[in-house]
Order: C-alpha cells, then sequence, then structure tokens
C-alpha cells in the first residue's frame, strides 16, 4: 500500500486554510472541513466506547454483538469522511445503511418500547454510547449545512441520521446487558 502520508506538517495550512483533493484551498471553518471535523471526533469517541466496551467484554459477554455491530462503523465513517474531502470516492452505499436498520430493529426487539425519556448514564460504557451518539447528529447537522451549500449524497445524510439512532438504542442495549437502571428523565416540579 505505500506510504500514504510521507510528511505531518506541510506548512501550509498555517494561514487558516487547508487543500482538498481537488487542490481547491478553503478556509479551515468552511462547512466542508466543519463536516469532515465533526465525522473525524465521532470516530475518535467511537474508538473510545468501542475500547472500553473491549475491556468489559469479558465481565459482560453480551457486549460483544455490540462491538460486532459498532467496529464496522469507524472503518464506514472514514469512507465517509472520504468522500467529503474527495467526492469521488463513493463507497457507502445502502446495503451499509441497512445492516444498521436491522441492528437497530433486532436490539429495540430486545429492549421493547421506551416508556420515558433517559439521560445519559448508568454507567461509563452507556454515557460514552450517548456521547456518540450526540457526536453523530452534530456531524449530521453539519453535513447538512454543507448539503445546503454542495449537495451531499443521500447515503451520507442518511447514514449519519441512522448512526445516531443505532447509538442510541446501543446505550439502551448496553445498560440492559450491563444490568444497570437507565436514568430517567425527572420533569421539574411546578411551583
Amino acid at each position: 500500500m505505500g506510504n500514504r502520508l510521507s510528511k505531518i506538517y506541510t506548512r501550509t495550512g498555517d494561514k487558516g486554510e487547508t487543500g482538498l483533493s481537488s487542490d481547491r484551498r478553503v478556509p479551515k471553518d468552511h462547512p466542508r472541513i466543519e463536516a469532515i471535523g465533526e465525522v473525524d471526533t465521532l470516530n475518535s469517541q467511537l474508538g473510545l466506547l468501542l475500547a472500553d466496551l473491549t475491556e468489559g467484554q469479558e465481565r459482560w459477554p453480551g457486549l460483544a454483538e455490540v462491538i460486532s455491530v459498532l467496529a464496522p462503523c469507524q472503518h464506514r465513517l472514514f469512507d465517509l469522511g472520504g468522500e467529503l474531502a474527495m467526492p469521488e470516492y463513493q463507497v457507502l452505499d445502502r446495503p451499509e445503511i441497512e445492516r444498521l436498520e436491522t441492528a437497530i430493529d433486532r436490539w429495540n426487539d430486545e429492549l421493547g418500547p421506551l416508556k420515558n425519556f433517559i439521560l445519559p448514564g448508568g454507567s461509563r460504557l452507556v454515557a460514552q454510547a450517548h456521547v456518540c451518539r450526540s457526536f453523530a447528529r452534530s456531524a449530521e447537522r453539519r453535513a447538512q449545512t454543507l448539503n445546503r451549500e454542495e449537495p451531499l449524497r443521500d447515503e451520507l445524510l442518511a447514514y449519519l441520521n441512522r448512526l445516531s439512532d443505532l447509538l442510541f438504542v446501543a446505550a439502551r442495549l448496553i445498560a440492559r446487558r450491563q444490568g444497570v437502571e437507565e436514568v430517567l428523565w425527572e420533569a421539574a416540579k411546578k411551583g
């Protein structure tokens, strides 16, 4: 595969611009760069969740399934970021979105209906899954902002939307498999 990065710093971005694959230069706060950055942050947070899940799977064997569903998402997020950087690189496809939907449906069947709002917490793993969910929503918002200026493929937007749904359900499933209670929202008492 050869070297992809022969030098880590180039000094070309020191004045607040960065280059795209097309040799086009844009400000570092351009909507495309914002979207790429949010996808990268999500991928990093997902890596943390997966590391914690891997460490916990000996104690809670039911977490192995969660790992097997979420681990490929890191690779697909890298693909998604690649397409944001190089629009001609189009590998994220509908079957991957359907894979997430299948997992959501299967896990929802196990969990049953949600009867109350839940808060991020109960365990570190549950909270980290919710952190990932919130970063997925942020990445989706940044992608939608870019989409208004420079249209993106529907698959990219759908993937981020579905991934946030998957992470919400994963948080609930992790709580169940750990045997911890979900933290239910308690409305403030009026007056």
